[in-house]
């Protein structure tokens, strides 16, 4: 247990310049799947600025609770860690703090597991308010079971302020007081800042403009489908989670009619459910959306097993059930006719497109006026003179065909949104 030894252990993430990666493939599961995850880990683990000497799959046909694999296996990673220089080893699973400590202890080296590099790289690329309170409640609550790691400490935690300033069972005590004082407050303040987001989107529905949310796996193309789209200038890139915070930007249908379209936090596979929670904040946006585009890599040999994973997560939000448009992007890469044929075997009405050259662009914009088309009822409306703001809110949205100025109000006759007619009720609602 203690023929491992470092002179320097490494106690902070950022001190961690190589690492052994290490994935878990059961026996119920195919090795092209186990392969496939561990590659994404290395992307993400990479994204961090962390070079992957080796990878290694590791067959298991149940884990074992001292330290999830045997200890035979665990000391033959170790000695190759040790070999190969590594001052981290990652293992693609989420371990329980026991067993994060029990390698640590037998290693003398920095153990991660998935949760705390997805984690980490959130904490790094958080930038609004929400996002930050959001990522920090998620790390704390991550590393109070955790206190008492072989070499790892609070003040890794970039978000977070608490500090420890001693060793010890009561200075232990105070840590995870402190923690969960933090945790409290970040909650409270979490609370305040998506009140306000409440306040906001009440703002946007008073004009009831048609909104839309792109979701989707990571890296996908979301971004890049909304600035193409939009002529946004959200950040897109070639990596995983390059975006973390929401944006809206309107964009104007062939038709004319306005629509709002959001681009979300991508879905990975085996995303830490606390910062499922965590976002599920952020997700609102694709709660409240009136329909949904899913948008698919067609590049990439996962790509059916992405879709799988972000209909998991809309089913969580309670949205699977929602308009939603499923669209392959990437096809100027080249999608496999094999791989095309099996998703649309799930999705009948699959788009193609590409943000990049804008290929299948009309049919997509085409995809959603139909959509939009059918959550509108045309109807005849009589509105009072002092309420000519919803006037101007129905020109906004295109739905006037016919209006008549009475003495007793305005006579409208048009393809009313439904959810409009919520605010309308009070006054005369006649079918055409």
């Amino acid at each position: 247990m203690e023929k491992f030894t470092k002179k320097d252990p490494v106690e902070t993430i950022t001190q961690v310049k190589r690492a052994l990666l290490v994935g878990v493939i059961y026996a119920d599961h195919e090795e092209e799947s186990g392969q496939a995850l561990l590659g994404e880990l290395k992307e993400l683990t990479e994204n961090l600025g962390i070079e992957v000497v080796k990878t290694v799959l590791v067959y298991l046909r149940q884990p074992k609770a001292p330290l999830l694999l045997g200890s035979g296996k665990t000391e033959e990673l170790i000695e190759m860690a040790h070999t190969l220089k590594c001052e981290a080893i990652v293992l693609d699973e989420t371990l329980t703090p026991g067993q994060q400590r029990n390698w640590e202890k037998m290693s003398k080296l920095y153990v991660m597991d998935r949760q705390e590099v997805i984690l980490e790289i959130f904490g790094q690329r958080a930038q609004t308010k929400e996002a930050v309170l959001q990522v920090e409640l998620a790390q704390m609550e991550y590393t109070l079971p955790r206190l008492t790691r072989a070499w790892t400490h609070l003040s890794r935690q970039k978000g977070g302020r608490v500090t420890l300033r001693g060793e010890g069972e009561k200075q232990l005590e105070v840590d995870k007081r402190l923690v969960r004082k933090r945790i409290s407050q970040l909650k409270r303040e979490l609370k305040e800042v998506l009140q306000h987001r409440g306040v906001q989107r009440k703002r946007r529905l008073r004009i009831p403009v048609p909104t839309g949310a792109i979701v989707g796996y990571t890296n996908a193309g979301k971004s890049s489908l909304l600035n193409m789209l939009t002529e946004a200038k959200v950040r897109a890139e070639d990596k995983l989670f390059a975006t973390l915070d929401p944006t809206t930007r309107r964009l104007e249908l062939p038709s004319g009619q306005r629509f709002l379209l959001t681009d979300t936090v991508g879905f990975i596979r085996k995303l830490p459910h606390k910062l499922v929670d965590a976002f599920k904040a952020t997700l609102e946006e694709t709660v409240h959306a009136d329909i949904i585009i899913h948008v698919i890599d067609g590049s990439s040999p996962e790509a059916e097993h992405h879709w799988e994973t972000t209909q998991e997560v809309l089913k969580e939000l309670g949205v699977e059930s929602k308009p939603t448009l499923t669209v392959i992007n990437k096809s100027d890469l080249g999608v496999d006719p094999v791989l095309f044929g099996a998703l649309q075997t799930k999705v009948p009405d699959l788009l193609q497109i590409s943000a990049r050259t804008g290929e299948g662009t009309d049919a997509l914009l085409g995809a959603i006026e139909a959509l939009l088309e059918e959550q509108v009822v045309l109807a005849n409306l009589m509105i009072p003179h002092d309420r000519y703001d919803l006037i101007h809110a129905l020109y906004e949205l295109g739905a006037i065909k016919n209006q008549e100025v009475r003495d007793d109000g305005v006579y409208i006759l048009g393809n009313i949104p439904k959810r409009f007619l919520t605010q309308v009720e009070p006054f005369e609602i006649k079918a055409p």
